[in-house]
């Protein structure tokens, strides 16, 4: 009998794969959700990795305050369904407290407080893995990042300090203080994923299909 996958079950099975050794190597492990297709994607894939049982990772969502309705109600939705524990990071609270300034104009935006407040949630949740939906085809900055990418104490990432990823080994050794970030399916592009969602018939937030 010959067995064949075809890619999109190919980059499943590579994305399970480096689901698992996250959770073999790490010790408090996190996926970051933000509501989006890539990290549904991501939660979806862990949960597959990990069946019968529940997923082995809370999730991670830093709140900018300015998500929609639909977002978070699909958010809590997904996690009651899970059984998954939820964390969330506030950039209102961060804000409030003085942890950072908002931004004032006509093109004021949040998104950039959201990496004080992803770092503030980690250092707190003494997390040492955050997995997140990044993919290579998004932008340069990303095709150069590997599925184990290396932060030093301050969240930066220094090549210098990158393992090497020969074939499917992968090396979470770290100091103390630094943490990695996983990027379980950086070799998907964007068409991946939506063939791919649409195959497993995996929900998504109504605002997608608002237009």
């Amino acid at each position: 009998m010959n067995y064949h996958l075809n890619h999109l079950r190919e980059l499943e099975a590579e994305s399970i794969f480096v689901l698992r050794e996250v959770a073999a190597q790490f010790e408090r492990p996190v996926i970051l959700f933000s509501g989006g297709k890539d990290s549904i994607l991501v939660t979806h894939l862990a949960m597959k990795a990990f069946h019968p049982a529940k997923i082995p990772f809370p999730l991670l969502h830093i709140d900018t305050g300015h998500n929609f309705p639909e977002t978070i109600a699909y958010r809590d939705a997904l996690v009651e369904k899970l059984g998954a524990k939820l964390i969330v990071g506030s950039v209102q609270e961060a804000i409030d407290k003085g942890m950072v300034v908002e931004e004032k104009g006509y093109n004021a935006s949040r998104n950039f407080l959201q990496t004080a407040v992803l770092l503030d949630s980690l250092e707190k949740g003494k997390f040492d893995a955050a997995m997140g939906g990044a993919r290579r085809d998004e932008e340069k900055a990303r095709a150069k990042e590997r599925f184990f990418s290396h932060r030093d104490e301050f969240g930066q990432w220094d090549p210098k300090n990158q393992r090497p990823e020969l074939w499917n080994l992968f090396n979470g050794k770290k100091q103390f203080g630094e943490h990695f970030r996983v990027f379980p399916i950086s070799n998907w592009t964007e068409l991946d994923v939506w063939q791919y969602l649409a195959i497993e018939e995996v929900e998504l937030p109504s605002l997608y299909f608002a237009h």
